[in-house]
Formats: C-alpha cells, sequence, structure tokens
C-alpha cells in the first residue's frame, strides 16, 4: 500500500489543501449565502466554491480519476483511483465564525482510504496520513495517547444529537464508562485524537466525504478507525465510526456500544 502513494500524489493534496485554505480564510467571517440541503444541513456559498476549484484541479492533473465530494456528487466512480472532497466539513461552525472546522481531503484505492489530508486554514492546522508512513501534524510526526482502561479514557462527539434514539443507549452506555467527554470539533475532534489529545470518537451515519480522510490520519498515528462492529472502514461503510487512539480499547468500547444492538432487538421482538 505504502508504494501506491507517490510523493507527486501527495504533494497534490496538500496543493488541494493550499488552494480550499485561500479560499476559506477570504471568506471567513464575512457575508456569503446559505440554504438548507434536502437534508436538512447546511450549505454555503464557500462550500461550493472550494469544491469546485479542488475538481477542477483534480480534472486537469488526474484526468483518468474519479472524484467524489459532497456539493456536486462523484464522477468517474468506476476508476480504481478516486479523490474524496469535504471542502468545509463543519459547515455550521464556519457559519458561526468558531475555527473547529476544516477541509477534508482524501484519496482511496480499490475501495481503501491511502491518504487524508485534514486542513485547518484559520489556525492553521495541518494534519497529514498517508498508507504505511507516520501521520503528520503541523509537519512533525504525531503518535496517539496509550490507554488501556475505558474507564481512563477522554471519550469525543461532535453532538450527541448524531444518534437516533435506538442509539443513544450505545453513546450514554460509552459515556458512563469514560473518564470524560468534550463535545465540538467536527473533523478536527479526529486530528486531537491523532495527537494524544483524547482517546475515543464516536460517530454515526458519517458519509464517505466525512470519513475518509479520517482513516490514515487515525491509523498514521497508531490509532485504529472501525465501525461500531470493529470492521474496516471502505468507501461502502456506512459512517457508524469508532476511532481509538489505543486499540486496546476496541474489545470494551464495541460492547459499550452494543447497546444499540440489545435495544433494536428488544424494540423489534
Amino acid at each position: 500500500m505504502k508504494a501506491l502513494v507517490s510523493t507527486e500524489r501527495i504533494r497534490f493534496a496538500l496543493q488541494l489543501a493550499d488552494v480550499a485554505a485561500d479560499i476559506v480564510r477570504a471568506r471567513y467571517r464575512t457575508p456569503f449565502t446559505s440554504e438548507s440541503k434536502a437534508d436538512a444541513t447546511p450549505v454555503t456559498e464557500v462550500d461550493r466554491e472550494v469544491e469546485a476549484a479542488c475538481r477542477e484541479r483534480v480534472a486537469t492533473a488526474w484526468p483518468d480519476e474519479g472524484v467524489i465530494g459532497e456539493e456536486f456528487g462523484a464522477d468517474q466512480p468506476g476508476a480504481a483511483w478516486q479523490w474524496i472532497i469535504d471542502p468545509i466539513d463543519g459547515t455550521r461552525a464556519f457559519m458561526a465564525g468558531r475555527p473547529t472546522f476544516g477541509t477534508l481531503i482524501a484519496v482511496a484505492y480499490e475501495g481503501r482510504s491511502v491518504l487524508g489530508v485534514i486542513d485547518q486554514p484559520i489556525v492553521r492546522d495541518r494534519w497529514l496520513g498517508v498508507a504505511g508512513q507516520s501521520t503528520l501534524f503541523n509537519d512533525e510526526p504525531v503518535v496517539t495517547r496509550r490507554c488501556g482502561r475505558l474507564h481512563d479514557a477522554v471519550v469525543g462527539t461532535t453532538t450527541p444529537e448524531l444518534f437516533q434514539a435506538d442509539e443513544l443507549p450505545s453513546w450514554q452506555e460509552l459515556q458512563r464508562q469514560t473518564a470524560s467527554r468534550i463535545y465540538g470539533g467536527d473533523c478536527t475532534i479526529y486530528g486531537a485524537l491523532a495527537c494524544g489529545w483524547l482517546d475515543v470518537v464516536v460517530e454515526r451515519g458519517l458519509k464517505l466525504y466525512d470519513f475518509a480522510a479520517l482513516v490514515p490520519i487515525v491509523e498514521g498515528a497508531g490509532g485504529s478507525m472501525t465501525d461500531w462492529q470493529g470492521n474496516e472502514l471502505t468507501t461502502n461503510s456506512h459512517g457508524h465510526v469508532l476511532a481509538l487512539g489505543d486499540k486496546a480499547l476496541l474489545a470494551a468500547a464495541r460492547r459499550a456500544l452494543s447497546r444499540h444492538d440489545s435495544v433494536s432487538a428488544t424494540r423489534r421482538a
């Protein structure tokens, strides 16, 4: 896998992040138009401007490769190589003038993420993950924190409102078993986990463009990122994600999250 990700591809991904950052910084805390999409999530003209600029550059530099973006869908979905773009992950935070959002750029090969970038353009934090390489935070290697017991862990999620009614017991059980919790941060909370500043992130219903870039970043720092059942995340995953700084937490975290399965089974009965 390591040999697949060329220096040229890495350099280009970082150039896309630079392009996105320039646009976002110029529009941050300025007037812009926004609207609600069909799923009730917000989108701004800045989201669309960033994605359009990135897609144009990919089409020119890598014309035989696919692009999947939050705002404009998929081009060449059958291509082995896919560039996956979330122009502003955390649009609500961007609209509120809070610098906790980020641009996500991922590259997937044959269904698996092999490169990921989280770029926070306002505070100028950037994470780079490449399959087979150590994750970099602002050009320096980072590692996750060792934390072998769930009771000692700090757990995070963007908001408890992510969880549907039958999933909420899973979050509550995980929360009950951990030392403390933190909310907010969108994609940057996964970067914080990669840096060793917290131990667990659990979310549900993420789309491919929400999580594809995060996988190589978390894994390259020594952590793991799976679905709630511990399965590998691929381009076909449903988006119930579990990120761990210490892989030793997987069994305990899965047991806590299995509360969702037991509650659902009881209701079906």
